[in-house]
């Protein structure tokens, strides 16, 4: 039987010339990766060959509402627009956008001559299928639902190059949020096919054209010859340098590394914390922390014992981990104490749940609120209560080897002082089908969620109520303060007022302790350095191979 605890012990003890064709030294990356490791190879640039990539986690479709899922869409799908290095939203499928006075509507001008690969037009009717179908009640796409279904209005096509978009109030992230894979244009007539079709084979009018999903093994991506719509931000203009992209997925870290070693994969996502410093040495490093939403453990205030901040509070103080994350990812995924935004998140505030380790206010705490008995094993208890919590994390799909040793050593500290915490494995399948979706089956929740904008915290933290149901809320907590002040955030045009309404939020979320930041989501790429120009897109961490071409 697969013992994640014991194997990710096992884990932890073990500037591109000018010139059209031939390539120098790498220069370093700004804005969407950090770049380390060995330059680029020098060499005459190539047309065609494979990039073979080695992945982690296979979504159970290819469109969906998972990061995964964005990764992949990155690659066959345009977006109406692009985030760029500096922040900035630049030119996609839309040359330009207009904003009402009002800032309820958006108009969208797109560009013409654009085709989805199954030859037909990408046009501002292709738009309105596309959003409808992401917004349909009978079959949504949970993700782009929770970012603007409680802003939408309507849209309309104006004319076949002009799409309309009205929002019920002001909602000043929708730029950067679709910027997101999720929100990626679709061909109306492949959507037409139904939802088992575009499961497997979604069409779009990206770079590359799904050619087959094997699954378990791979997703095959072919050049898309016609492809004439790249974002303003992209390496180039034109289609994509490689013939093909062999998109491997490769769940166990030692065998994903392996094949990079090897010379099976040409890059490789998520490099083991244990070989990052190997990796730097041979081949061309890039990380790049994803902002959003960090890995945090979000506590279930509608069950005991979490119901009472005091026991938050001391949970929080209960363990030290800084030095949890450091030992894990031996020093190369940051720690972030913010449960409610990751530090590269616009207007993270530093000051948010941090939450020294400090066990002697965790056992004050505990006092104060009544767990002063101890049984036989330590666990403190009240009456005739055992201080016990049920932590449930997606074992090897939100939660890697590194991951887990992190959550053994914070229930090994909380335990001191006295605390019982049960860490529950999850499969992928129960996590993401709603195993866990109702508030009696945990009592601590592992998760984190990768977003461009710090109005993610409307996602988290709107208000889970029987006639506006918010899935995405894993603390049940229900304050309508704290969501009106998100709302305020969300609408408001002046960039001093929101930092200042977003900082008061993740104040309200540290204080009540309700979710207890772990580390931050990474994106760390190891690439051969013969395949140059492979870059990491800032709005979610995605790879993005359409301007990569290898060198001889």
């Amino acid at each position: 039987m697969f013992d994640p605890v014991r194997r990710s012990r096992a884990l932890l003890a073990v500037a591109l010339s000018a010139c059209a064709l031939l390539a120098a030294c790498a220069a370093p990356e700004t804005g969407n990766g950090r770049s380390t490791g060995v330059p680029a190879a020098p060499g005459e640039y190539v047309t065609g060959g494979t990039i073979e990539y080695g992945h982690e986690q296979e979504p159970p479709c290819i469109h969906g509402g998972w990061v995964q899922n964005a990764y992949l869409a990155r690659q066959y799908l345009d977006n109406l627009v692009s985030l760029a290095d500096d922040g900035r939203v630049v030119p996609w499928l839309a040359n330009s956008w207009d904003i009402s006075p009002d800032r309820r509507t958006y108009t969208f001008h797109l560009k013409p001559g654009v085709r989805f690969s199954d030859g037909t037009d990408v046009d501002a009717a292709a738009v309105k299928t596309t959003f409808n179908s992401y917004l349909n009640p009978d079959n949504p796409n949970g993700t782009v639902v929770s970012y603007i279904g409680q802003y939408f209005a309507s849209d309309e096509a104006i004319d076949k190059y002009t799409y309309r978009l009205h929002l019920k109030q002001p909602y000043s992230p929708l730029l950067t949020v679709i910027t997101q894979g999720y929100f990626g244009i679709q061909s109306a007539k492949a959507l037409a096919r139904g939802t088992k079709a575009n499961c497997s084979a979604p069409v779009g009018s990206g770079p590359f054209i799904i050619e087959r999903w094997d699954r378990n093994r791979s997703i095959t991506f072919v050049r898309n010859p016609n492809y004439n719509s790249a974002p303003a931000n992209a390496r180039h203009q034109g289609p994509a340098y490689v013939d093909k992209v062999i998109w491997k997925f490769l769940k166990d870290p030692v065998l994903r590394y392996g094949s990079l070693t090897s010379g099976s994969s040409d890059v490789i996502y998520n490099v083991p914390a244990i070989n990052w410093t190997a990796a730097t040495r041979s081949f061309q490093t890039r990380q790049y922390v994803t902002p959003g939403r960090p890995n945090a453990i979000t506590l279930n205030v509608a069950n005991k014992p979490f119901d009472d901040v005091r026991v938050r509070q001391a949970f929080a103080f209960s363990a030290d981990r800084e030095r949890a994350v450091k030992t894990a990812f031996l020093g190369v995924v940051p720690f972030n104490a913010n449960g409610a935004l990751s530090q590269s998140t616009p207007n993270y505030d530093p000051q948010s749940g941090a939450y020294p380790y400090d066990p002697a206010r965790a056992n004050a705490l505990l006092d104060q609120a009544g767990w002063t008995g101890r049984d036989a094993d330590g666990t403190r208890t009240r009456g005739t209560e055992r201080l016990t919590a049920r932590v449930v994390y997606a074992a090897d799909a939100i939660i890697g080897p590194e991951g887990a040793a992190i959550l053994q050593d914070i229930a090994y500290q909380a335990r001191q002082v006295g605390f019982d915490l049960t860490l529950v494995p999850a499969t992928q399948s129960a996590y993401f089908g709603g195993q866990y979706a109702k508030s009696n089956t945990y009592d601590a929740y592992v998760g984190y969620w990768t977003s461009p904008t710090p109005g993610l915290l409307y996602i988290n933290w709107r208000q889970r109520l029987e006639g506006n149901p918010n899935p995405y809320n894993n603390a049940f907590y229900n304050d309508p303060h704290l969501q009106q002040v998100i709302e305020q955030a969300n609408s408001s045009a002046d960039p001093t007022q929101q930092q200042e309404l977003y900082r008061q939020a993740q104040r309200i979320i540290g204080d009540q302790a309700l979710a207890i930041g772990l580390y931050t989501q990474t994106t760390s790429l190891a690439v051969a350095p013969k395949l140059h120009d492979v870059w990491i897109e800032k709005s979610q961490g995605g790879p993005v191979f359409a301007d990569a071409r290898f060198v001889r």
